[in-house]
């Protein structure tokens, strides 16, 4: 083991962004379950990461505004058009949404077909770079979480549909590009998926959770020497597994 990995200036900032994260991912994950559209995470986030590299294709990269404003613009546009497929076919709906997965995940590979560092970009798209938070880069995200929460609240985004798209797309742009997709899908379902049967307390349940899992898994992985990402991930199905039998259980 590498007691030497446990550095609170590194791990620090990782667990806060996991409470960030599902801070807005339990709420809006939650929802997603209720619609019955599980995948719609996968595909708004690699819309987003879409656009993420057609700004590097651009030559945009030195421009992190830029990037950001593609990024963006590319989830707000694929949000809208999944909420008009909604609305046109809600009966195929999931297929819709897997679909635009693939094909946006196809578009991205195409993007960087040239370029001899596409296995990493995909790799941090895909997985993250946790540990390599700090503190400052949280700041805005923290701003763009309080915002999403803060409308959501106000205007009662469970009830409707086009802003519960439109939040969504923005909350999991700002999310991708923090934890990366496999932790961005994981903190949304896992959580909600496994406090479904809780009538009461259910959300801080599923937060409590969501944080323990975070926590077990950047300590694992510290001492380990692992992949955080795949690590949390991990934690996070057992510890939600490991509820939902032991509530199963008790009842």
């Amino acid at each position: 083991m590498m007691f030497d990995g446990l550095d609170s200036s590194i791990l620090g900032p990782a667990f806060a962004a996991g409470l960030l994260v599902l801070a807005t991912h339990v709420p809006l994950g939650r929802q997603v379950l209720q619609r019955g559209i599980i995948f719609i995470d996968l595909a708004i986030a690699q819309i987003a990461g879409v656009g993420v590299i057609a700004a590097h294709v651009l030559h945009l990269g030195d421009n992190g505004f830029a990037i950001q404003l593609v990024a963006y613009g590319a989830a707000l546009t694929g949000a809208l058009l999944l909420y008009m497929c909604e609305r046109l076919w809600p009966d195929v709906q999931e297929a819709i949404i897997g679909s635009s997965f693939i094909v946006a995940a196809c578009i991205g590979i195409l993007l960087l077909s040239g370029n001899p560092q596409a296995g990493e970009h995909l790799k941090e798209l895909l997985v993250g770079q946790i540990l390599w938070v700090d503190y400052a880069r949280l700041l805005p995200v923290a701003a763009i979480y309080a915002m999403v929460l803060i409308i959501w609240r106000l205007f009662h985004g469970e009830q409707r549909p086009l802003l519960f798209y439109l939040l969504f797309a923005i909350t999991v742009t700002a999310s991708v590009q923090l934890v990366g997709v496999y932790l961005v899908f994981a903190s949304l379902i896992i959580p909600a998926l496994s406090v479904r049967q809780c009538a009461a307390g259910a959300g801080w349940i599923a937060l409590v959770l969501g944080a323990a899992g975070y926590g077990c898994g950047l300590v694992i992985s510290a001492l380990l020497d692992l992949p955080s990402g795949a690590v949390i991930v991990l934690s996070l199905a057992v510890l939600g597994l490991l509820f939902s039998t032991c509530r199963g259980c008790r009842r």
